[in-house]
């Protein structure tokens, strides 16, 4: 910093307030600027955290990244960052509340200035909550900030759009954990808006230890003389709706003239940029967003709810035509 400041010709604070984003005179800033790229000057945070008693990292805890709604999040926490000139320790845990537990513990110990986790631990009173916490989609007793989608408004739209295009027998479909969590609230709202409406609604719920075997077997019992019984299916995730179409589909069930399918997140295909299915879309980079925001400055426990949308995606009817 004394020779960025000796190239400038300003004094060492006026470089520290450029490189900590202080107002400081046009002149002076450019000349900061100017002085720190002929030189290649870089920010050394572990010096700089000595100082401030920061690390500039936030631990991200998943169960998985091989399902293609915690890929996608963990991606745009790592960009939130990135912004915030924060760097991101990701662990996986799979699905293994004590292996949540030591992996929360080890990010403690490593220092890091907060936690962003999407959490399957019962039991948080472990964890030492003088560091920032932030859940996404759980609820805990304590000072922990949660962010989630409005799951129980995504379920209603669901149903909702599927009676607007025609269906009248309707199906849920989910696969969830022994805790509960905002996404338990879609199929609530599903079938709430299915009764208002006066349609028939049934609904198979697994746990994540299950296979996937449970809901073919049940839909195979269902199709009768080459028909399925239902004509309209809202599925817990994308990804268990794409699966449910390909099995549907190898049974000669045409989607979606027979049956349509909507599914929740609002993952798109990397490589095509398209939806994966019609959708019930979560605003996964605001949820990011908010989740730095509170971690990074934490206050007050909060417990935000962002709008959700519905997006076709080739698995329902085509209305836009």
């Amino acid at each position: 910093m004394k020779d960025v400041a000796r190239e400038a010709g300003v004094a060492l604070g006026t470089v520290s307030k450029v490189i900590n984003g202080l107002p400081v005179g046009e002149g002076y800033r450019k000349s900061v600027e100017a002085a720190i790229e002929k030189l290649g000057y870089r920010v050394n945070n572990y010096a700089r955290g000595l100082k401030t008693n920061k690390t500039y990292c936030v631990a991200l805890l998943m169960p998985s990244l091989s399902h293609p709604f915690y890929a996608h999040l963990t991606d745009a926490l790592t960009a939130c960052l990135m912004q915030h000139d924060c760097r991101s320790l990701l662990m996986i845990t799979n699905y293994d509340p004590e292996a949540e537990t030591k992996c929360l513990i080890l990010g403690q110990q490593n220092k890091v200035d907060g936690v962003i986790a999407l959490t399957y631990n019962p039991n948080l009173s472990e964890i030492d909550t003088s560091t920032p916490i932030v859940t996404i989609d759980r609820h805990f007793p304590g000072n922990f900030s949660c962010v989630s989608s409005d799951n129980f408004r995504g379920g209603e739209l669901a149903a909702e759009k599927l009676i607007e295009y025609g269906c009248r027998k309707l199906l849920f479909l989910g696969i969830g954990p022994d805790i509960l969590g905002e996404a338990d609230k879609r199929g609530p709202g599903f079938e709430t808006a299915c009764r208002r409406a006066g349609a028939d609604v049934a609904q198979l719920i697994l746990n994540d230890r299950d296979t996937d075997a449970p809901f073919y077997s049940f839909l195979q019992e269902h199709i009768v003389g080459g028909k399925l019984d239902f004509d309209g299916i809202f599925c817990k995730t994308d990804w268990l709706a794409v699966k449910v179409c390909a099995f549907l589909r190898s049974r000669g069930i045409r989607i979606p003239e027979e049956v349509q399918i909507i599914g929740y997140d609002g993952i798109e295909d990397y490589a095509t940029r398209q939806y994966s299915c019609s959708t019930i879309v979560q605003p996964i980079r605001q949820m990011a967003e908010v989740a730095v925001d509170l971690v990074l400055h934490p206050s007050a426990k909060a417990n935000i709810c962002l709008p959700v949308c519905y997006a076709w995606g080739g698995t329902t009817k085509d209305l836009r035509k």
